[in-house]
């Protein structure tokens, strides 16, 4: 158990006047307990109490072999979990409830339990969003694996290979790395495919003056990274370099534009700004990025309409993009991470224009 995780959401619960939350998302359960549980459709809930009696709702399937730090109510596939939930919260006031908590479980609590109930998720997800040390220096290895083997996506594009086969090739070479898999589904974007921000991989090949949009991760004791960058086969238009160069300019101003303070609509403001006075505004159609750490997506978003205010150890995607359907797209993405006076850039792989031969 994390006792010092659990505390900054205790203080982020006493906030809202929350005096019981319900945390439901495995991953987030994981960071709070260091414990990691696939419960499948079986309910799987952490309480966390304002009073500090706080009680884990396990079914008998889950073996823990070890001592977690918490209480455990057991029950199996015949007892009446939500009921047994619904008697620990029966002098609750105000319940936060997990965004990820399925209904079949809330519903029997709530009609159970008169109490307000609110999205508590925030609690956890604010935690979330600031690393602690561990947390960075796991993150930078996972982005550091990641440039290696977009050195190795690099050298494998000149063989060949049709999307698919690049996708089984990159998680053969993250495991030989100590990667345990994919963080997501790969992107590799051959020519029009590109187009399309999450295109998934087909069976298509390379033709000489395709752009080819890699978007990438792996995961590292339990933390991913995230990268995407655009190649060009055998050779590249006037207009291709012009539209490269363009999406370069947003995402290196907007990393250097970050700080603490700042709101990331603001961060976002900077890259769309760029591409919208150059002409492509609507061919930059998605968020300039996400929060990432434990999930790859994690909450939180740099975007037009967050109010989220940028503070040391937060860990975010900077990714603008163009896509011109049926022809060709450009991404370029770095995860950076917020310091005290501006951010570090998580990925060293170089972001100049290149032509694989």
């Amino acid at each position: 158990m994390n006792q010092k995780r659990i505390n900054k959401v205790l203080e982020k619960m006493e906030e809202r006047g929350i005096d019981y939350l319900l945390v439901t998302d495995p991953v987030s359960i994981d960071y709070l307990l260091d414990y990691v549980n696939h419960p499948g459709e079986r309910m799987y809930v952490m309480v966390l109490s304002s009073k500090g009696n706080h009680q884990l709702f396990f079914n008998n399937l889950f073996y823990v072999g070890e001592e977690l730090g918490m209480p455990i109510t057991w029950f199996d596939d015949t007892d009446n979990g939500p009921a047994l939930l619904a008697d620990y919260l029966k002098d609750a006031k105000v319940i936060g409830v997990d965004k990820n908590m399925p209904a079949r479980f809330l519903i029997p609590v709530q009609d159970r339990v008169n109490a307000k109930y609110v999205l508590g998720s925030l609690c956890v997800d604010e935690v979330r969003m600031q690393k602690d040390d561990k947390e960075k220096a796991l993150m930078f290895k996972a982005s550091e694996m990641n440039d290696t083997a977009m050195a190795e996506v690099k050298r494998l594009l000149a063989t060949d290979k049709t999307e698919i086969e690049m996708d089984e090739a990159l998680l053969a070479y993250y495991k030989s790395l100590g990667a345990s898999g994919h963080s997501f589904s790969p992107i590799m974007g051959y020519g029009a495919n590109g187009a399309n921000p999450h295109h998934s991989c087909d069976d298509s090949r390379l033709k000489p003056g395709d752009s080819i949009i890699v978007d990438m991760g792996c995961i590292y004791k339990g933390y991913c990274s995230d990268m995407t960058r655009t190649f060009f086969y055998k050779e590249v238009s006037q207009k291709q370099k012009e539209v490269y160069n363009l999406v370069l300019k947003a995402n290196e101003a907007a990393e250097a534009a970050i700080k603490p303070g700042m709101k990331l609509s603001e961060i976002d403001a900077v890259a769309r700004n760029i591409i919208t006075e150059a002409g492509y505004g609507k061919e930059f159609n998605h968020r300039l990025g996400h929060f990432i750490g434990k999930d790859v997506h994690e909450f939180g978003d740099v975007s037009s309409v967050s109010d989220i205010i940028a503070k040391p150890g937060m860990i975010f995607s900077i990714e603008p993009g163009v896509y011109l359907q049926g022809d060709f797209g450009v991404r370029i993405e770095d995860l950076v991470m917020v310091t005290e006076d501006g951010c570090k850039v998580l990925n060293s792989y170089p972001k100049e224009l290149t032509v694989i031969e």
